[in-house]
């Protein structure tokens, strides 16, 4: 006979793991999640996807860096924050929100848990929540422009940029998500140059130089954005978009998506020893060993069931990376 204190599994309250899971992924804005959620402040943040906006704090945090001219004053630290929350739940949760808006009927197909899809929340909700994540933005960024005194509103203008490419990438005609090459390298360019150059002209004069660097950067987070391409092969294959895996095979396109990772970002540690960084060019070219070993365990072998696990082992070295080279850029003086 059981012992009547222990509960048995058909009828425990425990909370059940596996849905936790399920649950914490779907608010994180990742794949693998389950329907059900109706908490409407739940559901918005779901569908600013909260988990993409790390990169973009963290190019904040390399502009900054670039910079050469920050220091860890209270003041300082309160403007990072502050570019932080632009970059990262402002203008980012307004490219997913707009980004899901658009692609309700590709996530029918690929994630139906998602808020739109599965009707947690309705079109005129996704539409307001767009509107006001914009302009809060826009108000924020003219807000950094003043405290930093800069002469021309650069921050501004950067976050007005980052929304027309967030706008042409989700919404027809354009829909550059629909060109694989186009679309992919608007996203890295978003992840990257963008933040990086709002760190940048928060705490220093932003400049040609720093532009064209994280341009170049961009090509390796191109490499980053194929990855996200993986998860949802089959809708847009139904739905005729051209992400590189529908375009040359799963095979394929895991392979430029590798190389694209990897050569770019050894593009910029020979770009530093040209500028006399060679101790932070080693480091770069170290932080990369560790990327190309994940790449050949997990993505090369299968990276539709791999994705996740690729980035989740790959991508802190990356973003490691993009900081040496900021240190790097800052020490040097431009």
């Amino acid at each position: 006979m059981s012992n009547p204190q222990t509960p048995s599994p058909a009828n425990s309250d425990a909370p059940n793991p596996e849905v936790k899971g399920s649950k914490a992924r779907q608010l994180m804005g990742m794949k693998g999640a389950q329907s059900g959620e109706t908490n409407i402040w739940k559901i918005r943040l779901q569908l600013m996807k909260p988990i993409t906006w790390i990169p973009l704090i963290w190019g904040v945090v390399c502009g900054a860096a670039s910079s050469g001219s920050y220091t860890w004053t209270l003041e300082n630290v309160l403007m990072a924050a502050a570019c932080m929350l632009l970059s990262g739940p402002l203008m980012t949760g307004y490219t997913q929100t707009i980004n899901d808006y658009y692609d309700r009927e590709i996530d029918a197909i690929n994630e139906p848990y998602r808020p739109i899809p599965s009707g947690a929340i309705s079109i005129p909700q996704v539409k307001a929540q767009v509107f006001i994540l914009l302009i809060g933005g826009w108000i924020l960024a003219y807000g950094l422009d003043i405290w930093a005194q800069n002469q021309f509103p650069t921050i501004t203008t950067i976050a007005v940029v980052g929304a027309f490419l967030a706008y042409i990438y989700s919404a027809p005609p354009l829909k550059l998500k629909q060109n694989g090459w186009l679309g992919n390298y608007a996203l890295g360019a978003s992840y990257i140059t963008l933040p990086w150059c709002a760190g940048h002209a928060l705490f220093g004069e932003l400049n040609l130089t720093i532009v064209f660097l994280t341009m170049f950067y961009s090509l390796a987070g191109l490499g980053i954005a194929i990855v996200n391409d993986f998860k949802s092969v089959e809708g847009d294959r139904q739905l005729g978009l051209k992400s590189l895996p529908v375009m040359f095979g799963v095979t394929t396109a895991a392979w430029i998506c590798v190389l694209s990772i990897d050569v770019f970002q050894a593009g910029i540690a020979a770009y530093l020893i040209s500028i006399q960084q060679n101790a932070y060019a080693v480091l770069l070219i170290l932080l990369i060993i560790p990327q190309i070993t994940f790449q050949d365990m997990y993505f090369l072998r299968d990276p539709l069931e791999n994705d996740v696990k690729y980035q989740a082992s790959a991508q802190p070295f990356l973003v490691l990376g993009m900081l040496v080279t900021g240190l790097a850029i800052g020490h040097s003086g431009f």
